[in-house]
């Protein structure tokens, strides 16, 4: 089986979780299409591993929202662009809400690790790594999302994590192919939201968001459009 799934990923997780995580991105690059029946005993197999850990990994996609659980094993649920809308919806007003909170804040800290961060999305678009782009583009949403110290939208990111982890991973794959010059499009729009910290602007916070969501989808939207 060729794993969609980068092994480099792979540490510190337990079975159940490897296998949703390569599960998952069947399902979003649609490997495995929707009403699809998968069984406990064919992953089991697929996997080489016993059913518990397959039970582990269908819980995780169905609360997802992936899979339908059934008996023995799961119907596979369409992820379709409405899906991706909504993330996207979720995270801007997410992100909207924690930058507003983060520019009341002594910022001086949060800069330098966004700038180390930046540089090493630099870094992976020079080399055309798109895991490393793509671990690099979530590690600078999840440090600002921190930087607050809200339990419950530190939560709701958490959980949103292995999706968007999983489509913008496919996504940089497919850019870094066909049109690699989006991904420094994607570092710059990083660039514009440090300044906006930096400034300390409410305005420029929500250009720098509406701006690097719009360019994620819209790239998304053109990739559809020519094949």
């Amino acid at each position: 089986m060729n794993a969609l799934y980068p092994e480099q990923w792979l540490h510190n997780l337990s079975t159940g979780e490897k296998i949703a995580a390569e599960v998952r991105m069947q399902i979003i690059s649609k490997k495995i299409e929707s009403d699809t029946i998968i069984s406990e005993n064919k992953l089991a197999k697929q996997f080489d591993t016993s059913r518990s850990p397959v039970r582990e990994a269908l819980k995780i996609l169905a609360s997802e929202g992936f899979i339908q659980l059934e008996k023995m094993g799961a119907v596979i649920l369409d992820f379709s662009d409405k899906d991706i809308e909504e993330l996207y919806d979720i995270r801007k007003m997410m992100e909207q809400f924690v930058l507003e909170r983060i520019i009341q804040l002594d910022t001086d800290a949060l800069e330098q690790q966004l700038i180390k961060i930046i540089d090493m999305m630099y870094i992976a678009v020079k080399f055309k790594d798109a895991e490393s782009l793509t671990a690099h583009d979530l590690d600078f949403h999840e440090t600002i999302v921190r930087c607050i110290n809200h339990k419950r939208i530190l939560l709701m990111w958490s959980k949103m994590r292995p999706t968007m982890e999983s489509f913008i991973l496919l996504s940089m794959r497919r850019r870094f192919k066909d049109a690699p010059k989006d991904a420094d499009r994607i570092v710059q729009n990083h660039k514009l939201m440090l300044k906006s910290i930096q400034d300390k602007d409410k305005v420029s916070i929500s250009k720098a968001i509406e701006n690097n969501f719009n360019t994620h989808h819209m790239l998304e939207k053109e990739r559809k459009h020519h094949h």
